[in-house]
């Protein structure tokens, strides 16, 4: 199951990101915003990072206007590696290099079709492991530094 979550500035990049995923067979959760009302973008990240972290999503996807805010509201949350990215070979490398857990999209900045194709590289890879995963374990000894 994918966790998606967006602010006032991602809903409608979210609304077709989550029709593209069911028309690819795959379980989503919407945990808001539901309206073009304004939000604060934290807040909104908060249950998205709070259901992966728990293992109630396999990954999750996050929207704000750039991708900027929700992704730096993400990732204050330990465990949390999230990837703001606005091209497929970012996310990619997300997936390969980072094993980014969470995709930030630009819903102002990033097209319908080009956020179909970030998503859809983001969630047909896999971390490479190896030396990635030396690097990834060195991001959670920072974590713990904390």
């Amino acid at each position: 199951m994918i966790a998606i979550g967006s602010d006032h500035g991602g809903f409608e990049l979210k609304k077709h990101v989550i029709g593209h995923l069911l028309e690819k067979g795959i379980e989503v959760k919407d945990y808001g915003t539901f309206t073009e009302d304004s939000v604060d973008y934290p807040d909104c990240a908060r249950p998205v990072c709070k259901a992966v972290l728990a293992g109630e999503a396999e990954r999750g996807i996050l929207l704000c206007g750039t991708g900027i805010g929700i992704s730096i509201a993400a990732n204050k949350f330990n465990g949390i590696r999230a990837a703001l990215c606005g091209d497929v070979y970012s996310a990619v490398m997300a997936r390969q290099h980072n094993d980014a857990n969470i995709i930030c999209l630009g819903g102002r900045v990033v097209g319908r079709e080009l956020a179909f194709m970030i998503v859809d590289a983001w969630l047909e890879n896999k971390h490479l492991g190896g030396r990635h995963s030396d690097r990834v374990a060195k991001i959670h000894a920072i974590e713990k530094e904390q």
